[in-house]
């Protein structure tokens, strides 16, 4: 995982027809929010793209709506489900959640983990 700022974040991709090639896309969020960029251990195709990136964002008050934070924080699958649509880029399906390997959706809901702890327990930790 890859902490960067908005500005940086970037969606990279590799095409189906041409493997090891990536293009870059433009920003992935607006400026000034944090984000975190996912590399994903088993890249999801997307028609002729093949996804090897997600970039989450931080998520505000209202991404979280319907859900409780701490099934999100015990990375409750139903959970994670609901918010990662929200707040990635690309922006995931709820069926390409289901059939994700688990070991990326873990890094994804780690990464939205941290975005939801205090910088005081952070520093705590480090």
């Amino acid at each position: 995982m890859t902490d960067k700022t908005e500005s940086q974040a970037v969606e990279k991709t590799e095409t189906a027809n041409a493997p090891g090639v990536k293009t870059e896309a433009q920003p992935a969020t607006a400026p000034g929010v944090p984000s975190e960029v996912v590399e994903l251990e088993t890249p999801l195709q997307r028609g002729k793209t093949l996804v090897s990136e997600i970039t989450i964002r931080k998520p505000m008050a209202g991404g979280l709506r319907g859900v409780s934070v701490v099934d999100v924080m015990n990375l409750d699958v139903a959970a994670l489900s609901k918010v990662l649509p929200r707040i990635t880029t690309p922006a995931l399906t709820e069926g390409e959640l289901k059939t994700m390997d688990i070991v990326d959706l873990i890094q994804l809901g780690s990464a939205l983990n941290g975005f939801l702890t205090p910088k005081k327990f952070k520093e705590v930790e480090a």
